[in-house]
């Protein structure tokens, strides 16, 4: 029986359809968090947006479990005179799926402002054109304006953010689609892991902090403000990996690890050992899949932030396999999306109040 009802299955499909961009990540964490308040006894929010669910506030032993709400998108960054828009990069934007796509300019005042990235057609681009490449500085957003005073009374200026139109789908009944599960479909596991407790009646013996953190995409900002606010004993993070079994994947490079076979547990300098071992022998106990994979120097998701934290904060990383990371049609295997679940779950019921993941 899956543990993913209707009820969660339409939050999902709701927060990944609302635009959550590096930087404005509020409406987001407003979905986010109205879903997990019946599940917590109480909520924080710090300064910049990131959001703190918490059971047990009282205790002082800290356990986290965090994701990162925010996603990649663009800034408007020029205005031509005959009304088109040069954009630059928030976050990891890829300039090669740009072109053809349709998006929402986000104006203070005018609310979504449509506009498309426009290209030339196939038969227009010969001789020494012939070759033309979507980069950085040649992609641009039509909105159907005539010049640059049209395009400002329509309420877009520079700085103004840009994301893409695409919703939420599912493939197959096997993959859930869309833009930004890197790393919303992480808010959604550790949410379903809140609402399973509660449904379950746990009654944990430290406190627990589901964390929603902003700014990852441009350096793990949130997480490095909430591990200061905090200052958890324990941190256990969820982002997204790449699933290699996809044409122009190396698995040389990039790891073996395949949709559906469970999750991606990662060895890196800041993945506690003791903890990566806690979390594998639950694992192995409960008869949950995992797979493994190796970060060399770090891991690139909030377990740095966390784990280098307030002295040192015991840390691991599980990974949820991902195909197409930075594009539109990012697609997890529900069955992975379940065992994330499951795992961060029993983990959670092994833990007990002051456990020593000290090496000595």
């Amino acid at each position: 029986m899956s543990i993913i009802t209707q009820d969660a299955e339409a939050f999902l499909e709701k927060y990944l359809n609302n635009a959550s961009p590096t930087g404005f990540e509020t409406a987001g964490q407003k979905v986010w968090l109205d879903y997990i308040k019946p599940y917590i006894d109480d909520w924080r929010s710090d300064n910049y947006g990131s959001v703190y669910g918490i059971i047990n506030p009282e205790a002082e032993y800290k356990v986290v479990i965090e994701a990162h709400a925010d996603e990649i998108s663009w800034f408007v960054n020029y205005i031509s005179e005959d009304g088109y828009i040069q954009v630059i990069r928030n976050g990891g934007s890829d300039h090669l799926i740009a072109p053809s796509k349709r998006v929402n300019i986000h104006t203070r005042k005018n609310g979504i402002v449509k506009g498309i990235f426009g290209w030339p057609a196939i038969h227009v681009r010969r001789g020494k054109d012939a070759d033309l490449k979507p980069t950085i500085n040649n992609i641009f957003i039509d909105v159907g304006a005539d010049n640059k005073k049209e395009v400002l009374e329509m309420g877009i200026h520079v700085g103004c953010v840009i994301t893409y139109e695409d919703e939420f789908m599912t493939l197959n009944d096997r993959y859930y689609v869309g833009r930004a599960l890197d790393n919303r479909i992480g808010g959604f596991c550790i949410a379903q892991v809140a609402r399973l407790l509660k449904e379950n009646d746990i009654k944990l013996p430290f406190g627990l902090y589901i964390v929603n953190s902003v700014q990852e995409e441009i350096g793990l900002r949130g997480a490095m403000m909430a591990a200061d606010n905090i200052k958890p004993n324990v941190a256990i993070i969820t982002d997204v990996s790449h699933n290699t079994h996809t044409p122009l994947m190396k698995k040389v490079q990039q790891g073996d690890i395949a949709g559906g076979k469970g999750p991606d547990l990662t060895y890196a300098p800041a993945v506690h050992n003791n903890l990566l071992n806690f979390i594998i022998d639950t694992a192995e106990e409960k008869e949950i899949p995992f797979q493994r994979s190796a970060s060399s120097r770090s891991t690139g998701t909030d377990t740095d932030a966390f784990a280098y934290s307030n002295g040192g904060v015991p840390s691991a990383l599980i990974s949820l396999p991902l195909k197409y990371m930075h594009t539109t049609v990012e697609a997890a295997h529900k069955n992975d999306v379940e065992n994330v679940i499951k795992l961060m779950y029993e983990v959670l019921l092994k833990i007990e109040n002051n456990h020593d993941f000290k090496y000595i």
